[in-house]
């Protein structure tokens, strides 16, 4: 998908042709849109191309007046009734005449200019506007990060309640999500720090202050997303521990039940075996017999529990 946007008069607007100054969105695109793109702003179509790569890490690179910067986003998918969080490359190409962003598919961080939910950007301001979709990104960082906490609350109060394994596969979904994010956080603040040395940035002093704010987000995130990891990875080996220790106080409840049982067998089995034994001629031998086997069982529960076994 291709669309073309331009700031007139402080308002968005989509274009149907390119012009200088406008703001070029790239979802998914096709070689035609790619190779239209490249001609209309004398780009490389591998810059384009780098972008839509999943594993491509975050990085930024200026070669002949155009500079290049991929920053890894958060994107969240529904899996019935649950979120799986994850991250995605954007690219944000810029020159002198226009600015280029790509991507795999939609995000809220270019939704949200797009529908006007962030003020005061301009197309042709392409440094801050850069900046701005930068501290976007952060943001939402923090906001998916808050969510994956809130989620985390309400599986641990699950499994206080269950113990099943469908809990803690739910955990381990979120802490793989965390690792994602610290991965990627980590990868954009070396993309930050480097602007931040770029001479193009010092130009502008708002510039400066705003990649400064930035960089305070993005490192705020870094620390919400190691300390939620530690907690969550903290929480999985103690409820882990849980349910092992109900399992083994089951096999235990189970294993003096069987003690318990064996000993009325025990008797039983004796006096079935075809071989002269004691009270068989007597009118009260069935009743004897399941005395004594009562009596074995009584003296093997006391046994048990002065053990501490049942």
């Amino acid at each position: 998908m291709l669309c073309i946007y331009k700031t007139n008069e402080e308002h968005l607007e989509e274009l149907q042709s390119f012009e200088k100054g406008c703001w070029i969105h790239l979802v998914n695109p096709n070689e035609e849109e790619i190779n239209t793109v490249c001609e209309a702003m004398t780009l490389e179509p591998d810059l384009i191309r780098a972008a839509l790569d999943e594993e491509e890490r975050a990085h930024i690179d200026y070669e002949d007046g155009t500079t290049m910067i991929v920053v890894d986003i958060p994107t969240v998918t529904a899996e019935g009734k649950a979120f799986v969080y994850s991250t995605l490359p954007l690219g944000i190409i810029f020159n002198d005449d226009s600015i280029v962003t790509v991507c795999l598919q939609e995000t809220p961080i270019v939704n949200d200019f797009i529908e006007g939910r962030v003020r005061g950007f301009f197309t042709y301001k392409k440094t801050r506007f850069v900046l701005q979709m930068l501290y976007r990104n952060a943001t939402k960082f923090l906001q998916y990060l808050k969510q994956i906490d809130k989620a985390s609350y309400r599986v641990q109060n699950e499994l206080h309640k269950s113990m099943k394994n469908k809990e803690l596969i739910q955990l381990l979904s979120l802490e793989k999500s965390l690792v994602y994010f610290s991965t990627s956080l980590t990868s954009n603040e070396m993309v930050l720090d480097k602007m931040l040395k770029m001479d193009y940035v010092k130009k502008y002093q708002d510039d400066t202050e705003l990649l400064e704010d930035v960089i305070v987000e993005n490192k705020q995130a870094i620390e919400m997303c190691n300390i939620y990891r530690d907690i969550l990875s903290g929480t999985m080996d103690a409820f882990a521990s849980v349910i092992s220790n109900n399992l083994n106080i089951v096999m235990k409840f189970l294993a003096a039940l069987t003690i318990v049982f064996s000993a009325p067998t025990l008797v039983a089995a004796l006096w079935g075996m075809n071989v002269p034994v004691p009270f068989t001629k007597s009118p009260y031998g069935f009743a004897i017999v399941c005395g004594i086997g009562l009596v074995a069982t009584v003296i093997s529960i006391l046994f048990l529990k002065k053990r501490q076994m049942m």
